[in-house]
C-alpha cells in the first residue's frame, strides 16, 4: 500500500501542475488574437448614434463590465476566482448572455451525440480487431485493408462522404441541424422523431471513423498477446482456447480502455468538425462562433472544459491501471 501512495501522490501532483498550466494558457492564448471584441459589441449598440462622446462612453461602460481595462494580470486573478465560483462571466459575442448559459445550452447536444457514438464505435471496433486476430484467413484480409481506409479520412471526410450520399442524393436524412428548423424544441414524439432523423449522419460519421482505429489498434495488440510465451505454455498445458482468449483479451484491452478514456476527454473537440459539416447545435459550434467573434470568455471556457475533461480522464485512467495492471503492482511492491 505504500507504494501505492507513492503512486498516486505523483500522478496527482502532475494533474495538478498541468491544471495550473491549462489555467494559464487558458487565459493568456485567447487574448493574443486579434481585434477589440468590445469595440465590436459598442458598434451594435450604438447604431445610428452621431455623438462621439456618448459611443467613448458606452465603449468605457463595457470595458469595465467585461474587465478589458484592467491591466492583464488583474484580469487573470479575476477570472481564475470568477472560475473557482462557477463563474465565467458574460459572452462577448452573444451579449447580453452569459457564458454559462451558451455552453449549458450546447453541452448537452454534443454529450448525447459524442458519447454515445464513441463507446458505440470503441466496442464494435475492439470486437472486429478481435475477431480478426483470433480467425485471421479472409475476414482478417477484408477487415484490415477496409478499417485502414476508414480509419485515415479526416473527420470532416466522413461526414462529407454520408452528407453526399445519404441526404443530397438519396434524401433519406436532412441535410444539417439537431431538428426541423420549423419546431419548436418539446416533448412531443413529432419533435422527437426529428432529433432522431437529424442525429444519424453525425453519430455514424464519429461512429465509422472510431471502427476503424479501434480494430487496428486492438487486432495489433491482440496479435502480440497470442504470441506471448504464456499463450503457448497455456496451451500446452491443455487449457481450452475460450479461456486462452480471454486473458488475451483482458491483457490487450489496456491500451485500448486508454483510448476509450481519451477520445471521451476529447469528445468536446472532436464534435468540432461533425458539428460544423451538420450544422448540429452542440459545443463544436459554439466554439467556432467564438472564435470567429473574439469571444474570450467564451473560448476560455469551452477550451478548459475540454483541457479537464482530458485531464480527468488521463488521471483515472493512471490510476485504474495501477490497480488492474500486474506490472504496475509489482513496480510498486518493489
Amino acid at each position: 500500500m505504500k507504494g501505492y501512495a507513492s503512486y498516486f501522490s505523483n500522478k496527482l501532483l502532475w494533474f495538478l501542475v498541468t491544471l495550473v498550466a491549462a489555467f494559464l494558457l487558458n487565459f493568456f492564448l485567447p487574448r493574443l488574437m486579434p481585434g477589440d471584441p468590445v469595440a465590436a459589441i459598442v458598434a451594435r449598440m450604438a447604431q445610428g448614434m452621431t455623438n462621439t462622446s456618448g459611443v467613448q462612453a458606452i465603449y468605457e461602460q463595457y470595458t469595465k463590465l467585461f474587465g478589458t481595462n484592467l491591466p492583464l494580470h488583474e484580469q487573470f486573478f479575476l477570472y481564475v476566482r470568477n472560475v473557482l465560483r462557477g463563474d465565467f462571466g458574460y459572452s462577448f459575442s452573444q451579449y447580453p448572455r452569459t457564458v454559462a448559459d451558451v455552453i449549458g445550452a450546447s453541452i448537452w447536444w454534443t454529450i448525447a451525440l459524442q458519447l454515445p457514438a464513441i463507446i458505440v464505435g470503441w466496442v464494435i471496433g475492439n470486437t472486429l480487431g478481435v475477431f480478426a486476430a483470433y480467425r485471421r484467413g479472409g475476414f482478417d484480409k477484408v477487415l484490415m485493408p477496409t478499417s485502414i481506409f476508414v480509419s485515415n479520412l479526416p473527420a470532416f471526410g466522413m461526414a462529407v462522404i454520408l452528407l453526399v450520399i445519404f441526404a443530397v442524393n438519396l434524401r433519406w436524412f436532412p441535410t444539417s441541424g439537431g431538428y426541423g428548423f420549423d419546431m419548436i424544441p418539446n416533448l412531443s414524439w413529432e419533435f422527437i422523431w426529428s432529433v432522431i432523423v437529424h442525429y444519424q449522419l453525425p453519430f455514424w460519421s464519429i461512429v465509422l471513423i472510431t471502427i476503424g482505429g479501434q480494430a487496428i489498434g486492438m487486432r495489433s495488440m491482440a496479435i502480440y498477446e497470442l504470441n506471448a510465451d504464456y499463450v503457448k505454455y497455456s496451451r500446452f498445458m491443455g487449457i481450452k482456447d475460450r479461456q486462452i482468449v480471454g486473458y488475451v483479451f483482458r491483457n490487450a484491452m489496456l491500451p485500448q480502455i486508454t483510448g476509450l478514456a481519451l477520445a471521451v476527454g476529447t469528445m468536446v473537440g472532436g464534435a468540432l468538425v461533425a458539428e460544423i459539416i451538420f450544422s448540429y447545435p452542440g459545443l463544436g459550434s459554439t466554439i467556432l462562433t467564438a472564435v470567429l467573434g473574439g469571444d474570450y470568455p467564451l473560448i476560455s471556457a469551452t477550451t478548459l472544459i475540454v483541457t479537464i475533461m482530458v485531464l480527468i480522464a488521463n488521471f483515472t485512467i493512471e490510476i485504474i491501471y495501477g490497480f488492474l495492471d500486474p506490472r504496475i503492482k509489482a513496480a510498486q511492491s518493489d
